[in-house]
């Protein structure tokens, strides 16, 4: 009974949209012309936790990627919150969604075509230890794009997006690596004047949730809690690797935010793959150092998105090095770690 009421609301929820948005609105499609520009969904670009993401082409040529909402997921609170959040979004690190599908129990959406998919893909090369499939260069690029698709999501939107799910994963690239912010499922809207949230539960991939989203006594919730996301993740850029890593040979490297802290502590040379010459190291250098502010412990020691920009763009010899942002190692996640909503 509870189930049905929540799917009406979300269903509601969507139509008051559409009708608000009229034209602006993203394009509705039918579960008919989903299937057609599929193809009968043969052709699938990858799998995850809320079903597949098949490419497709829309009539008029344009290759588009489309997300098939299956289980818990289709049941309309994270399809919903997606259409909301992205539709009011217009900015080239983020992803632009095209259309949705709402027909019955049918969920879909469609986005723009990202030919070099995920982030994930170019950071995790286990096939190799001594090269890296992305420049240094690049990396710090795509690490500037991404925070200035969450800064326009923290400060440049009519309603500021808080997005609660930030991974490699969720960062898409186009043909020219431009990075893209994507899977707005988890997002949750507020008024830009409200600087700490009121939420149930935590929302987050386990490895990227900031303390506060999991326990109170950390903070309160903002976007802060994003800031933590995206240091992680910068992290796992410069690391090549998970930043929690069984695998490796040394235990003092198992969890990589304490190894490459205690390099950077003692100005010794930061062992890194691929590091040319001295502007490169340079480069990752500011990466860990920002990514060592971000996810500091206690929000109000966390730089804002912009603050991170700034720090980004700057030289090297403004930056100071941040307190050591972390009690301990935190236990080792499960093998294939995985989204969490627990509302």
């Amino acid at each position: 009974m509870i189930f049905w009421k929540k799917e009406r609301e979300n269903h509601q929820q969507l139509e008051i949209f559409m009708k608000n948005y009229g034209s602006l609105a993203p394009k509705r499609y039918g579960y008919s012309d989903v299937k057609k520009m599929t193809n009968s969904f043969v052709y699938k670009l990858g799998q995850g936790g809320y079903g597949g993401v098949y490419k497709g082409k829309l009539q008029n040529g344009r290759l588009v990627a489309v997300k098939v909402l299956t289980g818990s997921k289709g049941n309309g609170e994270e399809f919903t919150n997606e259409v909301v959040s992205i539709s009011r979004t217009s900015h080239v690190n983020v992803v632009t969604l095209l259309g949705f599908c709402f027909e019955g129990t049918k969920r879909v959406l469609i986005y723009e075509f990202m030919p070099n998919g995920s982030l994930e893909k170019f950071i995790y090369d286990e096939s190799s230890s001594t090269k890296r499939q992305l420049g240094w260069e690049t990396l710090y690029q795509i690490a500037i794009g991404i925070a200035r698709g969450l800064e326009y999501l923290h400060r440049g939107c009519n309603t500021r997006i808080l997005h609660f799910d930030i991974k490699p994963h969720n960062i898409l690239l186009d043909e020219d690596l431009c990075p893209k912010i994507a899977d707005f499922g988890l997002s949750k809207l507020c008024p830009n004047k409200d600087s700490i949230i009121s939420m149930l539960g935590a929302r987050g991939t386990i490895g990227y949730i900031a303390p506060e989203v999991v326990s109170r006594r950390f903070g309160g919730i903002s976007h802060k809690s994003d800031v933590y996301s995206y240091g992680m993740m910068v992290l796992e850029m410069v690391g090549g690797r998970k930043n929690i890593d069984a695998g490796v040979d040394h235990t003092s490297e198992i969890y990589f935010p304490h190894w490459i802290y205690n390099r950077v502590e003692l100005d010794e040379d930061l062992g890194l793959h691929g590091i040319m010459n001295e502007e490169e190291n340079e480069r990752a250098k500011k990466m860990i150092i920002v990514g060592l502010w971000c996810i500091q412990t206690d929000p109000s020691n966390q730089p804002s998105i912009n603050m991170v920009l700034k720090m980004l763009e700057g030289s090297l010899e403004s930056l100071q090095i941040p307190p050591k942002p972390f009690f301990s190692s935190p236990p080792r996640p499960p093998a294939n770690s995985s989204t969490i909503q627990i509302l």
